[in-house]
């Protein structure tokens, strides 16, 4: 029989959720890196026990986390223990260092971003958002950080370098930061063509490649952003997340393009609002997403206490509210964006985890739900492996 696999990002250490193919008992491990926020995990198609894991704290720094026996042990590629202790013997982020490339032989030099007030300020690097593996080799992945930029690995993370065509597209100069920070939070590899790469930037909107990262143009055509100066903007979007089925890797989802981004076209139909984080897609059906709306930019919780998550069947504008298993009254955790996944069994399965700390259950492509665990700290991340 199948097994899963949950992988559980949180404010305070890495935790792995594993049941067998029924998902009606789990088993979840002590916390990884406690005391660490974990801003997300995930495992190689190639090989599911090479786990990437992004280990960071404002304090300490960031350090790239990798597991070869699917969670048991982990290690920092490029860097020995000692090397991650100051002579006080506290920790210090320093390895897999991220560092940007201005180089002029990589093209236009960029060291600058527009801030919050409109003037411009220099490109800092605070945290690694996003690992993702590439599909044929666990060795290369990818890494979102902020400030906004994508790097990537062909060692097994044991060092970085910037895809730098990106930033230094003609549009870098007009990037700035969200409520949250200037993060690339989302990176989906066409499994088609894995040199054609789309990721997401909040705040300044999605871009993809189609020559493996050397050059980008934005895809922004038909989004629409309310408190920008020009709504219909090249750039500048706050893109929370984005989503595709592996059969229609021209089909994306932050409202819909069908034509790998070149326009998009409104879905949000009879949603309570069109605000919300995370969104995903069901393994079989590339016409069945799901999203959890919340009340408001400035009001992180779900309307009216009553946690919901909202399933389409006809690719959006016709939703549907689950609710069975979900608490309907004095809710008010948020859902993240990188907080959301499934597996690919049969039925579906479909997992969150929330502000609150509980990660939710549906063995039945969201019918029915039930929470696997409870009174984790808040959750940042969820991914699902589902393993032979």
């Amino acid at each position: 029989m199948s097994k899963v696999r949950v992988l559980v990002g949180t404010r305070k250490g890495a935790f792995i959720l594993t049941s067998d193919g029924a998902r009606k008992r789990w088993r979840v491990s002590r916390p990884h890196f406690a005391g660490w926020e974990i801003y997300h995990m995930k495992g190689s198609a190639v090989d599911p026990d090479r786990i990437y894991a992004s280990q960071t704290s404002d304090w300490f720094g960031q350090i790239v986390q990798r597991s070869d026996d699917g969670g048991k042990t982990w290690n920092t590629p490029g860097s020995s223990a000692e090397e991650l202790k100051s002579p006080d013997g506290m920790s210090k982020g320093e390895s897999n260092k991220f560092v940007y490339d201005a180089s002029p032989e990589t093209g236009k030099p960029l060291t600058t971003h527009q801030w919050y007030d409109g003037t411009q300020h220099p490109w800092q690097f605070k945290r690694v958002w996003h690992l993702e593996p590439s599909l044929d080799n666990p060795d290369h992945v990818y890494a979102g950080v902020e400030d906004a930029a994508l790097f990537e690995s062909t060692d097994g993370g044991k060092s970085w370098h910037e895809l730098a065509g990106l930033r230094g597209s003609d549009t870098g100069p007009k990037w700035q930061p969200g409520a949250g920070g200037m993060c690339l939070h989302t990176i989906l590899i066409d499994p088609s063509n894995p040199k054609r790469i789309s990721i997401a930037i909040s705040a300044a909107g999605a871009f993809r490649t189609d020559d493996g990262g050397k050059s980008w143009k934005p895809i922004n055509r038909g989004l629409h952003s309310q408190y920008i100066p020009d709504p219909t903007a090249e750039v500048g979007h706050c893109v929370h997340r984005m989503a595709l089925h592996p059969s229609r890797p021209n089909t994306l989802f932050i409202m819909r393009t069908d034509d790998a981004g070149d326009s998009w076209k409104e879905v949000s139909g009879n949603l309570p609002t069109d605000f919300g984080f995370p969104i995903d897609v069901h393994a079989h059906e590339p016409e069945t997403i799901y999203v959890v709306p919340i009340k408001s930019d400035s009001e992180h919780y779900p309307l009216k206490g009553r946690l919901r998550v909202y399933r389409s069947r006809t690719g959006g504008n016709e939703w549907e509210a689950l609710t069975k298993g979900l608490p309907q009254r004095n809710c008010y955790v948020n859902v993240l964006r990188d907080a959301m996944s499934v597996d690919s069994l049969e039925p579906c399965g479909v997992y969150f985890g929330t502000t609150g700390g509980q990660v939710y259950a549906s063995a039945d492509a969201g019918d029915n739900w039930k929470p696997i665990v409870r009174d984790l700290p808040a959750v940042l991340s969820v991914e699902v492996q589902t393993l032979p």
